[in-house]
């Protein structure tokens, strides 16, 4: 029966993430509330942070590793003065620099040079692997991990609020700085925020993080896990938002006729006209640049998946161009 549960088309469910939980902690929740194993996420949130976790069930867990390659948004809160092993507020205190001569000036142009096409260290308490194994656990080991440099994009890293002449519990002087971020996927905040102090001479790390967008969803879209089971409990079922909805919101569209969807629906390469996906259209499709004062504005982004629908409305697959042919990311009949 489990097995049969699990070839139905599922949907997707957008989770207000709670402090405290895994990510893992909530695809259990949810394997119990929509009564099938297959269940995945798309980006893993850490412990500490809060807001927008991505959830599908069924067939709609093939979108997730492609919806995990879209943009992020975050509100943050940088605590300058202070370094952690961790890069966040969980982790045991490296350094205390103090930041109480940071002037403002001094952060705009530190927070200018962490923003548009930048190569980032990860955290080395991540769950990025070093020979075949997560960085945390070498780290926790007690060994020097040292991480490779990525190529991330933070198309637009604002400051809202300084909050100046604080102390820390251990006496040092800080300054907590309220963030936002929008950065494309593979972006650590933590290791943001451990290079705005670095920058500025003080050291940095994160005391709080809320991701409010993934892709098109955001947080006012989102329920908590409370609101989740409530909903179970009351027989009405997890809220899932259907496969094909889910893909034409975070894709663009492209219909075609029954021979074509046969077609891609087998894995059939078709040919088409060079430049002709990029002209679909749908609730995602458009400008794919980011357009943002002072960053990376209206840089178009290499070309994504687009969600194929037969004439009848049903998603046939994920598809990309490459070579004037339709290569098939995923199926879904």
């Amino acid at each position: 029966m489990a097995r049969k549960k699990d070839q139905e088309p599922g949907g997707l469910v957008v989770v207000d993430k709670p402090a405290g939980f895994t990510s893992h902690d909530v695809v259990a929740k949810l394997r119990g509330m929509a009564r099938t194993r297959r269940v995945g996420h798309a980006g893993t949130l850490d412990p500490m942070a809060t807001g927008v976790l991505v959830i599908g069930t069924g067939k709609t867990t093939r979108l997730l590793g492609h919806l995990a390659l879209t943009d992020k948004e975050y509100v943050a809160t940088v605590r300058l003065g202070q370094t952690t092993v961790t890069d966040d507020a969980e982790g045991e205190v490296t350094g205390a620099k103090g930041a109480s001569g940071i002037t403002g000036g001094d952060l705009e142009a530190a927070v200018g040079r962490l923003t548009g096409r930048i190569s980032q260290v990860p955290s080395k308490v991540s769950a990025v692997k070093v020979d075949g194994r997560r960085s945390y656990q070498r780290v926790r080991e007690g060994e020097d991990v040292q991480l490779a440099a990525r190529e991330i994009t933070v198309s637009a890293f604002d400051v809202h609020e300084v909050r100046r002449e604080q102390r820390a519990e251990d006496g040092t002087e800080v300054v907590d700085v309220l963030v936002s971020v929008v950065c494309s996927s593979g972006t650590y905040v933590r290791a943001l925020a451990r290079d705005l102090g670095e920058l500025l001479g003080t050291g940095g790390h994160l005391t709080a993080l809320r991701r409010t967008r993934v892709g098109p969803y955001r947080l006012e879209d989102a329920r908590s896990p409370e609101e989740l089971q409530s909903e179970v409990d009351s027989g009405r079922g997890v809220p899932l938002v259907p496969l094909g909805e889910a893909a034409a919101a975070a894709f663009p569209r492209w219909d075609v006729d029954a021979e074509q969807a046969r077609m891609i629906g087998n894995g059939v390469q078709l040919r088409v006209p060079a430049g002709e996906l990029a002209g679909t259209t749908g609730e995602a499709a458009g400008e794919r640049g980011v357009v943002v004062s002072g960053t990376v504005a209206g840089e178009a982004e290499a070309p994504g998946p687009v969600a194929v629908f037969d004439p009848e409305g049903r998603l046939v697959a994920l598809v990309e161009e490459r070579g004037g042919r339709v290569k098939s990311l995923a199926v879904f009949v």
